[in-house]
């Protein structure tokens, strides 16, 4: 993909990987223990921006999780990145 998703596919992204996330419990207990939430307030959470900017910065901070996002969707893994600038800005620490 050459050109960013727009807000609304960026949104969709994020939504698709915290449904892979949760799909399995070794992967959400890590995130759900990152943020503090729990399965109850999941669902408010996942309609906030910057949370669901923060979703796609544990996807794209775990390479092995994030090769195997990108594999099932048939996504280059830089989308990730591509949306999560789309949704809050550059990553805490991205170079440029």
């Amino acid at each position: 993909m050459t050109s960013s998703p727009s807000r609304d596919e960026a949104e969709n992204l994020a939504l698709r990987a915290l449904g892979f996330l949760a799909a399995e419990p070794a992967r959400i207990e890590p995130f759900l223990a990152l943020t503090g939430l729990g399965p109850g307030t999941l669902r408010d959470a996942a309609r906030q921006p910057a949370f669901l900017s923060a979703v796609l910065d544990h996807l794209y901070g775990d390479e092995s999780l994030l090769l195997e996002f990108a594999g099932n969707l048939s996504l280059n893994p830089e989308i990730v990145a591509q949306a999560r600038i789309v949704l809050g800005g550059p990553s805490p620490g991205a170079d440029g």
